[in-house]
């Protein structure tokens, strides 16, 4: 499976760059810097051709200058050399996320290996349910999917809420349990009663967003 691409709007050089070092050397410490990473090259080349004004930013072409100031400050921390990335990340490792189209609304997640972008598992789409109770589910499918592989490996997922869930073994929650969301409850409770009756020697830690960039198994929806 090819990684993610890159779209560079104004930095260094503008262009599509599919490795995140490529883009980086290009928006490293530029104040002004505008880019977003693109589940594939389709999406990108669109996007590129569309302009940033239409999908840089919080809320895209209507990011105000306080969003894209913050955004602006978030690229300055973005960056890591190879060794530094080295250094803080185990690449040896399973990275989730989740995918929504409104929350609540479809939902969907996978498993990707943290090196390579390849995709170990993906489930969905599930007729409805929400972003944290996706991410949920994403991580304790990869920890059963680890425990059968009598693998240890680390697991990254950047919701500090489904950590929260997954430390606590119980969902917070205000989603209905009716028709329309009985396909996701019923993964939940599956994945809760997985957590009350087995152990695992997996590191379950948060992927640092701001510091890393989007996580391996990001889908690219974010505004």
């Amino acid at each position: 499976m090819a990684g993610k691409y890159y779209v560079v709007w104004e930095g260094g050089a503008p262009g599509i760059y599919d490795s995140w070092p490529a883009c980086q050397a290009q928006v490293s410490g530029r104040k002004d810097a505008k880019y977003k990473s693109y589940a594939n090259k389709q999406e990108a080349e669109r996007a590129y051709r569309e302009g940033w004004k239409k999908h840089w930013g919080q809320g895209g072409a209507k990011g105000s200058s306080a969003s894209a100031s913050k955004s602006a400050g978030a690229a300055q921390k973005l960056p890591l050399s190879p060794e530094q990335a080295e250094r803080e990340i185990d690449f040896d490792s399973v990275s989730v996320d989740v995918g929504t189209r409104g929350n609540p609304g479809p939902v969907e997640y996978r498993g990707v290996d943290t090196r390579t972008g390849d995709v170990l598992f993906s489930v969905g789409p599930i007729s409805k349910g929400t972003n944290n109770l996706g991410e949920f589910l994403a991580i304790v499918h990869a920890l059963a999917y680890l425990k059968r592989q009598g693998s240890a490996k680390t697991i990254y997922s950047d919701s500090r809420t489904a950590l929260k869930w997954l430390r606590q073994k119980e969902v917070e929650t205000t989603l209905a349990r009716d028709a329309s969301t009985a396909e996701i409850w019923e993964l939940v409770d599956r994945a809760l009663s997985w957590l009350r009756m087995n152990a695992y020697p997996n590191k379950v830690l948060k992927w640092e967003t701001e510091r890393w960039g989007e996580v391996k198994a990001d889908y690219g929806r974010k505004g």
